[in-house]
């Protein structure tokens, strides 16, 4: 039997082992026949090694050898020598070096791929990479990233143990809960016509950890939401779960503090400085349109209500008469746009429910505008003054319902930055945005609902406003914002009963539907309930930032597509008649077309 156990990794030799007899096994990367000289590159998870198959030296070798092909799975055992004067690749751990094969054994052959693997700058259909994921894995970016992620679950962990964390495994099956996002559900075939949910977080099962007595727990947990997806969002995600007794949100907001130095001084060779900015929601949403703002650019949002009441912009009126707002944010030196440019702009934020994007360009000549005649000297002024406008810079403008207006302005603040060029490599902006509302008004079923959950504690400066009007009260609750993205979220945690049922009661459910969702856990809040606190850290978006991407599939083993979809196993897809039957299940099944 052939012993294809390496000595060696493809990326552990170098000049100090030279004359060392060594076993190798790995995959053929590249092919190099020089007429005199075949040349292989083996290639690993840890690197690639020159192979040299000598026909003088060992003719029937060499003919073996002649006939690798890309992928051939091969081992071989030969000698470490140093390569030739001037021959040094640089771009490999082991260029100094080269086996000298003295036996081969091909231990699989392969077909051609349908792309390249020893090419990683050759551009890659994403599809066709899903589909034969195992081989885009190989291509090298994708085992890199991880490899960064086993590192960071690696750190994580040590870190949180030191701290006096355990980690424990909470249900994947559950039941349905009310918590923000849809359930994937599970039938159960032993109680036909009931079903099992996955968990879209342990959030419940690490409150109860907490009633229990386990006042510091963590986990690297599996989640599920069926919910409309983007680039940095998955169906099935892992989230790094903390919950700690007896704390407050500043201790909490230290410690991860203090992870996240460590985190980006380990994995990113950077240095972030701490303590973060924190912010409250309303400061976010303000001036910068979203809760989650990334703050490594300028361009602050101005609001121009009352400025604008004084002019004669029908336009606006109109849109002020019909309780929006008027913002816009300065883009210095953005005097150099163009009219076509300032198009696309326009298109750009109109798929935001904007009707169209205004501007004023301050140029030495004066003012270029398309709304300039509705406004006075005196009201120009006052904008240039509000905005800081200096001469070349430009003023976007949008009008319209405040949530159009802030989403249209974030996505082109987004944009704007990218395209001009606004944000240094390696720089990251880190912050807490804090104060989040308690709750938020649902129009549709014309009723109070959880901004996060209902388990959310109240802000104690507002607690008096919960009977008064509920809609003004904070909540203890925080995200952790990098770079634009919501990394994690947390809060303090309700661990009163009384007030834990005053909230289902403002959220209109019944004392039979809170029994129904959630008996267990009201019934485990009346047996010595400590304050407790808690946050998930996003482990698949914080990779994504730590590995530079800007696609959350670029750091998950095997994930789903944009539209939810496995297209390496083609799935979701149906299952036999006599499965249904036993699950007590009739289904009308939609076809999916596979390419």
């Amino acid at each position: 039997m052939t012993d294809y156990k390496p000595s060696h990794t493809c990326g552990q030799l170098n000049e100090a082992f030279t004359r060392t007899p060594v076993t190798l096994s790995g995959w053929v990367h590249k092919r190099r026949d020089l007429g005199g000289l075949l040349f292989v590159d083996l290639r690993d998870r840890f690197g690639l090694t020159q192979l040299v198959f000598d026909p003088v030296s060992n003719p029937s070798l060499y003919d073996s050898a002649i006939k690798l092909r890309s992928e051939w799975v091969i081992s071989v055992t030969g000698v470490v020598r140093p390569r030739a004067e001037g021959m040094h690749n640089t771009r490999m751990l082991t260029g100094a070096i080269e086996i000298s094969v003295e036996t081969l054994t091909v231990l699989s052959k392969a077909k051609t791929p349908p792309f390249s693997i020893s090419d990683e700058m050759i551009d890659v259909n994403e599809e066709l990479r899903l589909k034969y994921r195992y081989l885009d894995i190989r291509r090298g970016v994708i085992a890199k990233n991880l490899v960064l992620r086993h590192q960071v679950m690696h750190s994580l962990r040590n870190f949180l143990s030191d701290q006096n964390f355990i980690e424990i495994s909470t249900p994947i099956l559950g039941k349905s809960t009310p918590e923000g996002a849809r359930d994937y559900l599970v039938p159960s075939r032993i109680y036909p016509g009931n079903f099992y949910a996955l968990p879209q977080s342990p959030q419940i099962f690490k409150q109860l950890l907490m009633v229990s007595g386990m006042d510091r727990y963590f986990q690297i947990a599996s989640c599920f939401r069926d919910e409309d997806l983007r680039s940095d969002r998955q169906p099935e995600f892992t989230q790094v779960d903390i919950e700690m007794s007896f704390a407050h949100p500043d201790d909490l907001m230290h410690m991860v503090e203090t992870v996240m130095i460590k985190l980006f001084k380990d994995h990113k060779k950077l240095d972030i400085s701490a303590p973060f900015l924190r912010m409250p929601y309303h400061d976010a949403v303000e001036y910068y349109g979203t809760d989650r703002p990334d703050l490594r650019f300028d361009m602050r949002f101005i609001r121009l209500d009352d400025i604008v009441k004084a002019s004669t912009c029908s336009i606006f009126l109109s849109e002020l008469e019909k309780g929006g707002c008027i913002k816009a944010f300065k883009v210095a030196n953005g005097t150099t746009l163009s009219r076509k440019e300032l198009e696309r702009y326009t298109s750009f934020v109109e798929q935001f429910g904007l009707k169209g994007l205004s501007w004023i360009k301050r140029t030495q000549d004066g003012i270029s505008s398309p709304i300039g005649k509705f406004f006075s000297p005196e009201l120009l002024s006052q904008i240039f003054e509000k905005a800081q406008l200096e001469v070349g810079d430009i003023l976007l403008i949008a009008a319209g319902n405040t949530i159009s207006v802030n989403q249209g302005l974030d996505h082109l603040r987004r944009l704007l930055a990218k395209e001009l060029n606004l944000i240094k490599s390696d720089t990251f902006s880190c912050l807490w945005v804090v104060d989040f509302p308690l709750m938020k008004w649902n129009e549709e079923h014309n009723r109070l609902e959880s901004e996060h959950h209902p388990f959310t504690a109240l802000h104690p400066d507002d607690r008096h406003l919960i009977d008064e009007d509920p809609l003004k009260v904070r909540a203890q609750a925080y995200d952790i914002v990098i770079n634009g993205y919501e990394v994690g979220g947390g809060s303090q945690r309700i661990h009163e009963s009384d007030l834990q049922e005053k909230i289902f009661t403002l959220l209109n459910l019944s004392s039979q539907e809170v029994e129904e969702k959630f008996g267990f856990f009201v019934n485990a809040l009346q047996y010595g309930t400590p304050p407790h606190l808690g946050l998930a850290l996003g482990l698949d978006r914080l990779i994504m930032l730590l590995s530079g991407t800007d696609n959350i599939r670029d750091v998950i083993a095997f994930p789903k597509t944009q539209k939810g979809s496995d297209l390496m196993m083609q799935a979701p897809a149906p299952v036999s008649s006599n499965q249904l039957q036993e699950l007590a299940i009739r289904a009308d099944f939609k076809e999916i077309t596979w390419t």
